[in-house]
C-alpha cells in the first residue's frame, strides 16, 4: 500500500510538472498548449480524487489503521 501511494504522489507530481512544462512552451498555437495543460491538470485531479477513493477503500478493508490521534485537540 505504502509503494501504491508513493507511485500515485510521483504520478499526481509528474502531470503537474508536464502543466507546467506545457504553460511555460513558447508555442505558435496557443490553443494546442491550453489544450495540453487543461489535459494535464484534469489528469492530476483524477490521479488524487483515485489516490483519496483508495485510501478511504484500504481504511474499509482493513489493509491501514488510523494513528490514534483524537479530533479536536
Amino acid at each position: 500500500m505504502t509503494y501504491f501511494i508513493a507511485l500515485a504522489f510521483l504520478a499526481i507530481l509528474a502531470s503537474l510538472g508536464a502543466a507546467l512544462f506545457f504553460m511555460m512552451k513558447d508555442g505558435r498555437d496557443g490553443k494546442a498548449k491550453t489544450s495540453n495543460m487543461a489535459r494535464a491538470l484534469a489528469l492530476r485531479v483524477g490521479l488524487s480524487i483515485a489516490v483519496f477513493l483508495c485510501i478511504l477503500i484500504a481504511w474499509k478493508l482493513g489493509y491501514v489503521q488510523p494513528t490514534g490521534i483524537t479530533a479536536g485537540r
